[in-house]
């Protein structure tokens, strides 16, 4: 896919999902500072949304302040703890909303995640003249996902500096 420099971009980042998928796969951390350089390619960035969930963790907090000085807009949500113990947590739909309010200022929306969920939102975006990318772990990586979007991102190739590029040990 082509990028150019007058481009205006969005980003939106599953924090969870690209954390839980860096730990499960590789046990590291997911470098967000790169992964938003690779996302905004010299392009015009108009907004970076992390979406995380808190859990009261002390070291939350630093992450999340982390997420802000790197350049994101963070959002956050409290998890979720049901009477019989179950916990519950995620964006998605936030994000969706976010995304198709955002979407008539930008010209390419750039999703961080590997949730198949969000392939209607992408064949969505597309219907009405925006561009959509992805970035994510391949393994972890919906591949209707994959095959929706206009461009895709694989942090784990080391063909774009994969792993030494995009992870934290």
């Amino acid at each position: 896919m082509f990028k150019h420099p007058e481009q205006r971009v969005g980003v939106f980042v599953d924090v969870g999902n690209m954390y839980h998928s860096a730990k499960n796969l590789h046990n590291a951390k997911v470098n967000f500072k790169e992964v938003l350089k690779a996302a905004v390619s010299d392009r015009k960035l108009v907004r970076a949304i992390a979406y995380v969930i808190n859990s009261k963790a002390q070291e939350e907090q630093k992450f999340f302040e982390a997420l802000d000085n790197q350049g994101f807009e963070v959002r956050m949500k409290d998890l979720q703890v049901f009477l019989g113990g179950n916990k519950k947590g995620d964006w998605d739909a936030g994000m969706v909303v976010d995304v198709i309010k955002l979407a008539p200022k930008l010209d390419v929306v750039v999703l961080v995640t590997g949730d198949g969920d969000f392939a209607p939102l992408v064949e969505y975006l597309q219907a009405h003249g925006t561009l959509v990318e992805a970035i994510g772990f391949r393994e972890t990586t919906s591949a209707r996902l994959i095959e929706t979007a206009d461009d895709y991102t694989d942090l784990s190739d080391p063909n774009n500096g994969g792993r030494r590029r995009f992870l934290l040990r």
